[in-house]
């Protein structure tokens, strides 16, 4: 069983970050600033994914701790639909959000592994 120090170390604020990072870098450079709603939607919940695992981890206690991580896995949930109103409104083609895909899908992943782990070790 490991023991986290800081949020910093948590595979899945890592992995969140990774996400944030990319969507920055996709808003600006992929997405026009005049949509102003996307832009600020897609930003919040990025921001979210990573405020959320932290907030949750500062709360020391596994079932806050869990439900934070929810949280922040709706939000990852909430960017891929992002993603997806991105193409429907032909704002981007498929190929310009697949990495961003990537990282959502394994953002998800890890984010489950820890409420699994959050659930396994401290019931």
């Amino acid at each position: 069983m490991a023991s986290y120090t800081s949020f910093e170390e948590l595979d899945c604020w890592q992995k969140c970050r990774d996400v944030r990072i990319w969507v920055n870098t996709f808003l600006n450079t992929k997405i026009d600033k005049r949509d102003f709603d996307m832009h600020q939607n897609l930003r919040r919940a990025a921001r979210s994914t990573t405020r959320n695992i932290a907030e949750g981890f500062g709360r020391f206690h596994f079932k806050e701790n869990a439900q934070y991580c929810r949280i922040s896995r709706g939000s990852l949930f909430e960017i891929k639909d992002d993603f997806i109103i991105c193409l429907d409104e032909n704002k981007v083609a498929k190929s310009e959000i697949e990495e961003g895909l990537r990282l959502v899908n394994a953002a998800i992943r890890s984010v489950n592994g820890y409420i699994k782990y959050l659930k396994s070790n401290n019931q």
